[in-house]
């Protein structure tokens, strides 16, 4: 199965060389799971894009309807959204030439990670960034 969830060097790298992250899903409910863990990745150095059609800002920053709609290119797309909107989403993220699919835990679709690693992009699924960003001991300088 393409899935790097069980390569913590593969995740390591991945979650050090990256910058910017799209979260998919983004909930501007401060007690959605979602919303807490974009603001994890922002106060640990990430730029972090909320995406969610249905909101048009989340903490006075835009939410961005599509992928193709963030200003600059995106290292990981992080899925907060079901299985079943994963091959839309992968879909979006090849066309803007995003590195790597994160889907969150619970979100799988083997289908879809396999168009993704076909089209080049690294995939995880079925796990949380901000559990394996702590796991690792990852921090933003690229340091362990």
């Amino acid at each position: 199965m393409p899935n790097l969830k069980e390569d913590d060097n593969a995740l390591r790298e991945v979650l050090t060389q990256a910058k910017t992250i799209a979260v998919v899903g983004h909930s501007d409910k401060r007690d959605r799971t979602s919303y807490q863990i974009a603001q994890f990745l922002r106060q640990s150095g990430y730029t972090v894009y909320a995406v969610n059609p249905l909101i048009k800002e989340i903490d006075g920053q835009p939410s961005y309807a599509a992928l193709q709609e963030i200003p600059e290119p995106v290292d990981i797309v992080n899925v907060f959204r079901r299985s079943e909107y994963l091959s839309e989403i992968i879909d979006e993220a090849i066309s803007i030439n995003a590195k790597t699919v994160w889907a969150q835990l619970g979100v799988w679709h083997q289908a879809s990670a396999q168009k993704a690693v076909d089209a080049g992009l690294k995939v995880v699924m079925d796990a949380c960034i901000k559990i394996e960003y702590l796991r690792l001991q990852v921090d933003s300088t690229g340091n362990v």
